[in-house]
């Protein structure tokens, strides 16, 4: 029996609040997310958090080998059953990666427990197992913040970490109704497609971010005090004056600056 017509009987399994379960039950969403990539044979898709199986179904009839993460060992019985798949039943946030087989693209795709969305991506960047594309169904809150453009609110020191590795779309809005327990917030699928890097040091960079947004109240120039005066030229030279605050700027406009930083200490 296939996990959407298990929906409303007695074979579903009762979500864990403590892991922040909602089950996805709505086949057209499920067919969107899986229609939103295309692999190869040579690619590998990892799935997070499948619970019982109801994305990992689309994913299998790719032609690529699909491995899924899931922590919860009530799903056991529903995803052994699943042909052309290998499942970890282990926290995705304790695996290391170092055995996954040779693969030519990687691809992540999960619907991932609201309270854990941005460990979940740090892991996957911390971890160098940055994908050619991701695809995540999150809350509709937190795919804005990531996708947030230049002079936004939402537009805050992860977006700016996000958009050093990828480029980011909001595909399409998904309500509360399409999943059981219905949460009480709506959700959203946004994609993320790999970057070609930039010639920066990256740990360096994001910690200029991160003391560029500081306190968001303030300019950006009280929040870099004193490195201010190295970067202004910058600012000045797109039209912003002293008032101007993190949130106003782009992935671009940090890296330019970073890089002014850079060439002055290297003059030094």
């Amino acid at each position: 029996m296939k996990y959407y017509e298990m929906v409303g009987q007695d074979k579903m399994i009762k979500a864990k609040k403590s892991l922040g379960q909602n089950f996805l039950k709505d086949k057209n969403v499920l067919e969107k997310i899986s229609n939103s990539f295309s692999v190869q044979e040579n690619d590998l898709i990892i799935e997070i958090g499948p619970g019982m199986g109801a994305l990992t179904e689309y994913l299998t009839k790719k032609s690529a080998l699909v491995i899924a993460y899931e922590i919860d060992r009530r799903m056991k019985e529903y995803l052994d059953k699943i042909n052309n798949l290998q499942v970890i039943y282990e926290d995705f946030l304790k695996c290391d990666f170092k055995d996954l087989p040779k693969y030519e693209n990687l691809y992540i795709i999960a619907n991932i427990p609201y309270y854990i969305t941005t460990p979940i991506i740090e892991h996957i960047i911390n971890k160098n197992i940055i994908p050619k594309e991701m695809v995540l169904l999150v809350q509709e809150e937190v795919a804005n913040r990531f996708s947030a453009l230049p002079k936004s609110k939402e537009n805050g020191y992860f977006t700016i970490y996000l958009n050093h590795y990828f480029q980011i779309e909001k595909l399409f809005k998904v309500p509360a109704e399409a999943f059981v327990p219905a949460p009480k917030v709506n959700s959203a699928v946004i994609k993320f497609t790999k970057k070609e890097k930039v010639d920066i040091n990256d740990k360096e960079f994001l910690n200029f971010v991160k003391e560029s947004f500081g306190l968001k109240r303030k300019t950006l120039k009280n929040n870099l005090q004193e490195k201010w005066d190295m970067v202004k030229d910058v600012i000045y030279a797109y039209g912003f004056n002293d008032n101007v605050r993190a949130e106003e700027l782009s992935y671009e406009l940090f890296v330019e600056m970073f890089k002014k930083l850079e060439e002055i200490k290297d003059i030094k």
